[in-house]
C-alpha cells in the first residue's frame, strides 16, 4: 500500500483559507493557555510572598516577645520551703525533689502536650546548660501534666536529655500554683521557673506570661539575666 501523504492546499483556495483560519484559532488557543499559566504563576507567587511576609512578621513579633516578656511571682514565693514531690520520670522510675537535697535545682513547669515552644525551651536549656552551671545550678527538673507514656515518647522524639516528670492529676502543679498561669483554665501549667536551693528553700521564681499575655517560650539569655537579677534582689 502506498504511504499516506499530507497535501497542502493551493494558495487562495477555499481549503487554504480554512486551513489558515484553523491555524489562527489554534494559535489564539495556545496564547490564551499560556496567559492562563502566567496568571496562575503570578497568583501563586503573590500568595507565597504574602505568606512568607506574614510568617516573618509573626516570628519577629514572637522573638521580641520572648526577649521582653515580664513575669509574676506566684506562691510559694522566695524564702518559702519548696513542697516535696515524687513523680514518674521520662528517664524511667520515679524522681523526687527530696532526692536532690544538697543541690540547686531549677524546676520548670510547662504546658506540655501540643505546646511545641515549651519543648523547644527544654531543648535550648539542655544545649546551654553550662551557662546555668556557671550560676551554680546543678539540675533541671521539668514538670508537665501529660501522662507519663506520652511524656516519655515526646522526650525521645525531641532528643531531650534532662528528665521530664509527669503530674497528670495536677497535685504538684496546684501546690506550686503554676496551673494558675496556664491558658486552659487551670487544667495545665503555664510557663514557670522555680529555683530551689540546696536546703530546699525557694531562691527565685518567675511565672512568665500569665493572662492576658501568655508566653510559652523565654529566650535563654533573658532567663539567665532574670535569674541573676532575682537572686541578687
Amino acid at each position: 500500500m502506498a504511504a499516506d501523504t499530507q497535501h497542502t492546499p493551493e494558495p487562495g483556495t477555499k481549503a487554504a483559507r480554512r486551513e489558515k483560519a484553523k491555524q489562527l484559532r489554534e494559535s489564539e488557543k495556545q496564547r490564551e493557555q499560556r496567559n492562563r499559566r502566567l496568571r496562575r504563576i503570578a497568583l501563586v507567587t503573590a500568595a507565597v510572598v504574602a505568606v512568607t511576609g506574614g510568617l516573618y512578621l509573626v516570628f519577629n513579633q514572637s522573638e521580641q516577645a520572648a526577649q521582653n516578656v515580664s513575669y509574676d511571682v506566684g506562691k510559694p514565693g522566695i524564702g518559702k520551703t519548696a513542697p516535696d514531690f515524687t513523680l514518674a520520670s521520662s528517664a524511667g522510675g520515679k524522681e523526687s525533689l527530696a532526692g536532690h537535697r544538697g543541690e540547686t535545682v531549677l524546676l520548670y513547669f510547662h504546658e506540655g502536650g501540643g505546646c511545641q515552644p515549651c519543648w523547644d525551651q527544654i531543648v535550648d536549656l539542655d544545649k546551654t546548660w553550662k551557662k546555668f552551671e556557671g550560676l551554680g545550678v546543678d539540675t533541671m527538673l521539668s514538670v508537665t501534666t501529660d501522662p507519663a507514656d506520652l511524656t516519655k515518647r515526646k522526650v525521645k522524639d525531641d532528643g531531650i536529655k534532662s528528665p521530664v516528670l509527669s503530674d497528670p492529676d495536677l497535685k504538684v502543679s496546684k501546690e506550686y500554683t503554676t496551673n494558675q498561669y496556664g491558658m486552659m483554665g487551670g487544667s495545665t501549667n503555664g510557663h514557670s521557673f522555680i529555683l530551689v536551693g540546696p536546703d530546699g528553700e525557694i531562691q527565685w521564681r518567675a511565672d512568665y506570661g500569665g493572662a492576658p499575655d501568655y508566653t510559652m517560650y523565654v529566650k535563654v539569655d533573658k532567663l539567665l539575666d532574670d535569674l541573676k537579677a532575682g537572686r541578687k534582689a
